[in-house]
């Protein structure tokens, strides 16, 4: 027996030798919010794979603290922006999202979108300079044998600093603006004739009016990101590699794109080899519910609960909106959880209670889960998706709005108005989704795509990144599109060429038929001279 334990003891510590002699060295970029959540199953799944993490955090971070303990380790560098200012920036994009937008013309929301573009740039520059400016910083880096560089770039700068360092790079990203980075930067086809622009509410079944729309808004949207974006960056990556760079172009040079989407949320659409789509990275099956919570949730009996919450970023509501929704939440038979830490409605009813935290997943996982009223974050419609539960959506900000039209187009889900719904429509729809029988059969279906694949998302974008250190890189992935020019891409040249040559053609047969015109009718009149003689 004490033979036996040796020997399970010697293989176990010639495993952990070899998983630890195998393992790589991986920079992560910083992030915040939902896009944190996603990226941190997949730095624990690393570390739990014999490789070594490190995340680079700025001292100005909602979200992420580099003294909490940690699996993996922590680079913070200091940022000339304060907390307080980043926050008040947040506040007043919420505000404009949630209430000021619908009451604005469309170019009044275009100049102060706009001019909120502008200033979340300028925080990234000064985040960016925290980094590429600072000579300490840059040198610990250099000397940290790095393999990989991890990043969601919706904070840019990464791609730059991965170039300075010489490292592979894997991007992890839900969308980008009217999918610009994809199709721009990654050379991702996306005919708008099926394929709609990130953002537009648009489906892929379009009729005429919005196949014009989505053409349109994708040149819009080109012109805005380029005039407002690219050009900074362009400029500010120009001044610290000190050459004439195109900070899209830089993007591009990723080996790896992992589209945090799949083909149960997104529309089918054509991809690029190194572009893998591992929607519902983060999900998981549920865990028990705390004691309390699971007798609450017991006391519903057959008519279930349902779960309420608008996402990490929202803690509350305006008073008159809370009021709406508790009134329609009293007038449902389920009990309702609702992660809310404003004042409590007055209009709470009994089946009603307040959480300023609640256990999303689990909860959604519960079997006496019957909806899900959702402000439509991919990481909630994912958890949903993947437990197979029904949704109403309030979308208020950002992707949220088209996130729900694409689940509504599932048909697995029902939207709402926050800003001009009444008690009434909002209780219809909690009706429409818990009693009508094809929001959970299409829910369910959807769950069934979701985990009817090869492996799990979370494996996958492990084993892509994985397999990018092993091979040094990903570049025999990239298409050769990257080294075209925009009339090579679209084979302009060549219509041009051919076009050539099919005038030329046309103009000789032209000239060759006006000669032997010429030539006969010269004849002609030559012969009928004579004969006039």
């Amino acid at each position: 027996m004490k033979l036996r334990q040796r020997l399970s003891v010697g293989v176990l510590l010639l495993l952990c030798v070899t998983q630890s002699t195998n393992g790589g060295n991986i920079l992560v970029w910083y992030t915040e919010g939902s896009h944190w959540i996603n990226m941190k199953p997949v730095l624990d799944t690393l570390v739990d794979r014999g490789h070594q993490v490190t995340v680079l955090v700025p001292s100005t971070s909602m979200f992420m603290n580099a003294s909490e303990p940690s699996r993996f380790s922590y680079e913070p560098f200091n940022v000339s922006v304060s907390l307080a200012v980043v926050e008040e920036f947040f506040e007043e994009f919420l505000r404009f999202s949630m209430y000021e937008m619908d009451h604005m013309s469309y170019l009044q929301i275009y100049i102060k979108y706009m001019d909120l573009m502008r200033t979340d740039l300028q925080f990234s520059l000064k985040f960016m300079d925290g980094l590429m400016k600072s000579e300490t910083i840059m040198k610990k880096l250099k000397e940290g044998n790095y393999d990989l560089f991890l990043s969601d770039p919706i904070y840019p700068g990464s791609d730059l600093l991965a170039e300075l360092l010489g490292l592979p790079m894997v991007l992890s990203l839900r969308f980008s603006l009217a999918h610009n980075w994809e199709r721009m930067c990654g050379q991702l086809p996306a005919p708008p004739s099926y394929v709609p622009g990130a953002m537009s509410k648009l489906t892929d079944k379009m009729d005429f009016s919005e196949r014009v729309w989505n053409f349109l808004f994708y040149a819009l949207q080109d012109i805005v990101i380029y005039d407002v974006f690219w050009k900074e960056l362009d400029r500010y990556y120009t001044e610290i590699k000190g050459t004439p760079t195109s900070a899209c172009e830089t993007m591009g040079k990723a080996d790896i794109w992992l589209i945090r989407t799949y083909w149960d949320f997104d529309f089918p659409r054509p991809f690029l080899p190194n572009f893998k789509f591992v929607g519902g990275i983060h999900c998981r099956p549920a865990k028990p519910l705390p004691k309390d919570m699971e007798e609450f949730v017991q006391s519903s009996g057959d008519a279930g609960i349902v779960v309420f919450t608008l996402g990490s970023f929202i803690k509350n509501i305006t008073s008159e909106r809370a009021n709406m929704i508790a009134s329609a939440l009293a007038q449902i038979p389920q009990k309702v959880l609702w992660r809310y830490s404003g004042e409590t409605p007055a209009t709470l009813g009994a089946n009603t209670r307040t959480y300023d935290w609640i256990p999303q997943n689990d909860l959604l996982g519960h079997p006496k889960t019957r909806a899900f009223i959702t402000h439509g974050g991919t990481n909630g419609i994912y958890e949903a998706i993947y437990h197979g539960v029904p949704m109403v959506g309030l979308p208020m900000f950002a992707d949220q709005p088209d996130n729900m039209v694409h689940v509504a187009a599932k048909g697995a889900a029902v939207i709402a108005d926050l800003n001009f719904m009444n008690t009434e429509d909002l209780k219809n729809a909690f009706n429409a989704v818990i009693n009508e029988k094809s929001y959970k059969e299409n829910a369910m279906r959807l769950s069934s795509i979701h985990h009817d694949r090869p492996m799990s998302p979370l494996d996958e974008a492990v084993f892509w990144i994985e397999y990018t250190m092993r091979n040094k890189g990903a570049k025999h992935l990239r298409v050769q599109a990257h080294e075209l020019t925009w009339y090579q891409y679209h084979s302009l040249d060549v219509v041009a060429f051919l076009l050539a040559i099919v005038l030329f053609l046309i103009f000789l047969f032209i000239k060759t038929c006006s000669f032997c015109f010429r030539r006969c009718c010269g004849r002609k009149e030559t012969k009928t001279k004579k004969k006039a003689e």
